[in-house]
């Protein structure tokens, strides 16, 4: 079979020659991957560092055989530096502090607020001891800003690790951003003007005044969230039915800044300096863009799918201003190396590994899928059918992932997607305006008043397509199993579209009944087992009770049951298979329940 023919490496048609970084970027972060499961100590870390010295050393040496192992050789070793920068990468925080401490803390960054917190991440001092950490300021407290240093008194904890294993596991999402302790303030917060501003945090700071000056315009609150949102990367006060609505409308990667933001923001500036420069200076159009695309990046705080984003453009870019054919996969391997040499950790980040697997989709699938589409013999229609291939090639590539951290999907989102993508540009370009004149104190009523119109519009027609609840389907059960096995399906989907013959349509068809057959062992064998847990969440208790494939859940009253079934009945139902569920209330005085003729103890 053609996709696996070319994996051969040690053949004449190599694909390690084809594409040599982006085998042993595979090699690489299955180093990393392998260390992160088995964390092999110093003694292992220095003899995987030999072997890769070693390995190193042979590719001085002229000989016919190791010439032939070579290509293996190099994976070895690619696997082996993934090993070694992980460990070094694996975070160590000898602070040991617990309870109520008098603190000095910065903020570092803003992070999403709740009901009767605003959250910062911080850099902390307490008794000398330096780390960072989560920062709760109550919201009768003034916003923080970068300008000062901050006193006062908290309670510090360190995150607890999760009860059971379908819990979302936040102590180790923290300890993978360095962070291991949470500090909740319960005293008046005391500032001090800072004279050791680093020229990022000016960046940060100046970000700040652009989001308080987007909040004294005359729009509406949705439409103020929005904008922070689409251009400045601040989604921290965004209302949650906002939130959402863009999720059940498969929307999301629209708020959130990506790619597509990073491509037309580029565009932008590429669009003015090839107006203003002549014609024989377009490189320079191409420099001075990609700067100031990094000013922007800098500007918005270097998040990192901005960051990912802007490397992967300044890749490519790189090659054209070389004169070079340029790879989409050469560029976006090359990003790849470069954000993991720097930090292993963020290959565990969602959004990195759906970033990327989104412009593997659109390098696999988009050309096939436009050549199913009608003709685009206009501009208009190039533009729309482009749009829409290459977000369904986006979409595809990243649904098992989506899938198997979200365990959602909605049908409504192809619709929404067909007809809001291919606006984004616009929007995208009208929100970078708006942006730049109120940065500059610029206010023009009319363009505010219209802006708001647009984006109000904008918001309740997705709010519309998120009403669709009978196309909208949630705790879907997917396991990595099923994940891998989804991403054949794809793989092989390419063959069918590109040419829809007996043995390809056989192939992808055997694919898909593997799925199916992998579906329905797992789903038997979670039907088997019967459980009775005891659930803790925010000062409640939960008791559920499973049997085969139904599970019954009893809440005690006056407790938040939007939030638990949010946070613990729909993991538990998408990791155990549950297909039937019940939620019945608890009385505080009750001793004992009775669930399909079987009694129960409650103590």
């Amino acid at each position: 079979m053609e996709i696996f023919s070319e994996i051969n490496i040690f053949g004449k048609t190599q694909l390690l020659k084809k594409q040599p970084l982006l085998i042993l970027l595979i090699f690489f972060i299955l180093g990393i991957f392998f260390q992160d499961q088995i964390s092999l100590d110093k003694t292992y870390i220095f003899a995987v560092a030999g072997i890769s010295l070693l390995v190193v050393i042979t590719t001085f040496f002229k000989n016919y055989f190791l010439h032939r192992m070579q290509p293996c050789l190099l994976c070895v070793m690619f696997f082996g530096v993934g090993i070694i920068l992980h460990f070094f990468n694996a975070y160590d925080n000898p602070v040991s502090v617990q309870g109520n401490h008098s603190i000095i803390f910065k903020i570092s960054g803003k992070l999403n607020s709740n009901e009767k917190y605003r959250k910062y991440q911080s850099t902390v001092k307490i008794e000398g001891q330096y780390f960072k950490a989560i920062v709760y300021v109550p919201k009768s407290e003034k916003p923080l800003d970068f300008n000062h240093y901050y006193q006062t008194k908290a309670f510090v904890s360190k995150p607890r690790a999760p009860q059971y294993d379908f819990q979302f596991d936040y102590s180790k999402y923290l300890q993978r951003k360095n962070i291991d302790f949470q500090c909740y303030i319960n005293d008046e917060v005391y500032a001090a003007e800072r004279n050791d501003i680093r020229w990022n945090e000016q960046f940060s700071q100046r970000r700040l005044e652009v989001l308080h000056h987007i909040d004294k315009t005359t729009m509406s609150a949705k439409s103020k969230e929005f904008l922070k949102g689409i251009i400045l990367a601040d989604r921290t006060d965004i209302d949650a039915q906002t939130v959402q609505d863009f999720s059940r409308s498969g929307l999301v990667h629209f708020l959130a800044i990506s790619g597509t933001h990073i491509v037309v923001v580029f565009g932008l500036f590429y669009f003015l300096w090839v107006k203003i420069l002549p014609a024989r200076c377009r490189k320079y159009a191409i420099v001075i863009s990609l700067v100031l695309i990094w000013f922007f990046t800098a500007f918005i705080g270097f998040g990192s799918s901005v960051v990912r984003s802007s490397i992967m453009l300044s890749v490519y870019f790189i090659y054209v201003l070389l004169q070079r054919k340029s790879d989409l996969l050469h560029s976006l391997a090359l990003s790849a190396f470069i954000i993991l040499l720097s930090d292993t950790q963020q290959i565990f980040d969602v959004g990195f590994q759906l970033s990327y697997l989104a412009v593997l989709g659109i390098f696999w699938l988009n050309q096939p899928i436009l050549n199913i589409l009608p003709k685009q013999n206009s501009r208009i229609k190039k533009i729309i059918f482009n749009t829409v291939s290459i977000s369904i090639s986006a979409q595809l590539a990243t649904l098992p992932l989506v899938l198997y951290y979200f365990h959602q999907f909605s049908f409504i989102s192809i619709i929404a997607n067909f007809f809001i993508v291919p606006f984004s540009e616009i929007i995208i370009v009208f929100s970078f305006l708006m942006t730049t004149l109120i940065a500059f104190n610029i206010n023009f009523e009319y363009l505010n008043k219209l802006y708001g119109f647009i984006i109000d519009t904008l918001l309740n027609i997705i709010h519309w397509f998120a009403g669709f609840n009978h196309v909208f389907f949630e705790n879907i059960p997917l396991n990595l199993t099923e994940v891998f096995s989804l991403f054949l399906i794809i793989v092989l989907l390419r063959y069918v579209v590109l040419k829809c013959n007996l043995k390809n349509f056989t192939r992808w068809m055997m694919a898909v009944v593997a799925f199916f057959i992998l579906r329905l062992g797992f789903d038997f064998y979670e039907e088997q087992k019967s459980e009775v847990l005891v659930h803790h969440f925010s000062k409640n208790r939960i008791l559920s009770i499973k049997k085969n494939s139904e599970a019954c859940f009893w809440i005690e009253e006056n407790s938040d049951k939007s939030d638990i079934i949010k946070f613990v009945i729909n993991p538990y139902c998408a990791e155990r298979r549950i297909k039937t569920t019940e939620i019945k209330t608890l009385p505080k005085t009750a001793e004992k329940i009775i669930y399909q003729h079987t009694t129960y103890e409650i103590k």
